[in-house]
């Protein structure tokens, strides 16, 4: 593949507080658990991390807080490789989601925190970091001026544009036309507001379907492309990893096909490994699983 694209992600920063037990309290009852973890995540970071591990130079917009998570976030974006002058502490708290897993399945609680001030107006003070870009992803756990702003200005400066459509809400027409690429999942694409517009955008679509692969749509027709088979630990972060080899493939110039195909073999990877970035692959361990 080509040279390493310049990638900028507009999203969310949080710390995931993650605690393992064999049930789930009732209300006002105290019971014990297994195991707690303390992990990196948020969806914006998530991809930034991705991104980076594949060799993408890669810079950061969003914020964090004046708190011990906001300065651990920092510090562990920075040790990735991922360019953080762009993200600003905020007098609030860090992100945080609050995720319970109980036999094989989760509650989540996600407290936005410092992710509400990623605004129209913080974006705007960030424009020339975004039009410098090849790529800029964008999803929805940021405030949606944030996200069109940013969307906006990449448009004005002809930088391909990403929209990870999660978690899904309804999304402005104007916003859906000036992106190159949503990536939402079967469930995303069903809530999708498409207003009228559906044939425009469906060239547009890369359908994530988790085993069965993704699709994409050419001439009317969705084409499909299968997924690898790997020994599944844990999903989490999955998406971000696909949207991640996605951009990362498209930025080196890569056909869609291949992009694509490229993504899918990242997310695949991903999910052989417990946690969300902890699983996330380097592009030396892709190569090496695509050619095997």
């Amino acid at each position: 593949m080509g040279q390493a694209p310049k990638i900028t992600i507009v999203g969310s920063i949080n710390m995931d507080l993650v605690t393992i037990t064999d049930q789930l309290p009732k209300m006002g009852e105290t019971i014990l658990g297994q195991q707690f973890q303390m992990n990196p995540g948020g969806k914006g970071a998530n991809q930034a991390v991705a991104s980076a591990r594949l060799g993408a130079t890669v810079q950061m917009i969003g914020c964090v807080g004046e708190d011990m998570f906001g300065k651990e976030m920092l510090q562990h974006l920075k040790s990735e490789g991922v360019d953080v002058s762009h993200v600003e502490q905020v007098a609030d708290q860090t992100g945080t989601a609050s995720i319970i897993v109980s036999n094989k399945d989760n509650n989540i609680i996600v407290v936005p925190g410092a992710n509400n001030y990623v605004t129209a107006s913080f974006v705007e003070a960030k424009r020339d970091a975004i039009a410098t870009s090849d790529i800029l992803i964008v999803q929805l756990e940021i405030p949606l001026e944030g996200v069109q702003k940013a969307v906006e200005i990449a448009k004005e400066n002809g930088v391909t544009v990403i929209l990870n459509p999660a978690p899904i809400c309804d999304l402005p027409a104007d916003l859906l036309m000036n992106v190159d690429y949503i990536t939402p999942n079967e469930h995303e694409f069903t809530h999708v507001t498409f207003e009228g517009i559906r044939a425009e955008l469906m060239e547009k679509v890369i359908l994530t379907k988790g085993s069965e692969g993704v699709s994409y749509f050419q001439d009317g027709k969705e084409l499909n492309i299968p997924a690898y088979t790997v020994d599944v630990v844990d999903t989490t972060g999955a998406g971000d990893s696909f949207n991640a080899g996605f951009a990362v493939a498209l930025g080196k110039g890569l056909p869609l096909e291949a992009a694509c195909q490229f993504g899918n073999a990242v997310a695949a990877l991903s999910t052989t490994k417990l946690g969300a970035q902890t699983g996330m692959p380097t592009d030396a361990e892709v190569q090496a699983f695509i050619n095997n």
